[in-house]
């Protein structure tokens, strides 16, 4: 009986990461410890022993990189990966490219706040986390959640707001909850799923 593995890791730290800058969907790539975090969390999977049928990721270079870096050490590169926008980062619209310090000086502590950790409220012509989960969850329903429950042992290598909409259902958690889920750089979470898609288990391995 196959073990329904799935596996989903944020990718590992940005340029825009390391510079506090709003990122979304513009496409810096990983800094050298982003690369150290991606090859490490890759070392960590196979101590586990743990290998894959089937790879996910967005079409974001950060994402696909840390995916590459991860499979590389697990000596699966080449592995049947797919790339859908559905799985990008929450767009953070006007706030993106910029330095979450002049983001404050520009609208308020508290606006960005409620930006930045309210479930429903968007940044000026970005998404909310709400809307990120419009996008990213029915991908999931349609598109990788079949393939788990046939056996298909899946990794998603993406980012902390789609990679939340993900957790909000698997975990059974509320908007309020997954506000606070954090979600680490490079830290491979691993969930068996039950026959009915419920998690019959979950090991972070950050």
């Amino acid at each position: 009986m196959s073990d329904r593995l799935l596996v989903l890791v944020r990718h590992g730290q940005s340029e825009w990461n390391l510079k506090n800058l709003f990122t979304g969907w513009k496409d810096p790539g990983l800094t050298e410890k982003g690369i150290a975090e991606a090859k490490a969390a890759g070392q960590k999977l196979k101590a586990e022993g743990l290998s894959f049928d089937v790879a996910f990721t967005s079409v974001l270079t950060r994402a696909q990189t840390t995916l590459e870096l991860m499979l590389a050490e697990l000596g699966q590169t080449g592995l049947k990966t797919t790339k859908n926008l559905a799985l990008n980062e929450r767009d953070y619209g006007d706030l993106s490219g910029l330095n979450k310090d002049d983001a404050r000086a520009k609208w308020g502590e508290e606006q960005v706040h409620i930006w930045r950790r309210s479930y429903d409220v968007p940044p000026p012509g970005g998404e909310s986390l709400k809307d990120t989960l419009a996008r990213t969850l029915p991908y999931y329903v349609q598109e990788i959640l079949p393939g788990v429950l046939r056996g298909e042992r899946t990794i998603v290598a993406a980012h902390g707001n789609s990679l939340r909409a993900l957790i909000m259902v698997l975990e059974k958690l509320t908007p309020e909850q997954i506000l606070k889920r954090e979600l680490g750089t490079g830290a491979p979470v691993v969930y068996r799923l039950n026959a009915d898609s419920t998690v019959a288990s979950v090991v972070d391995l950050a």
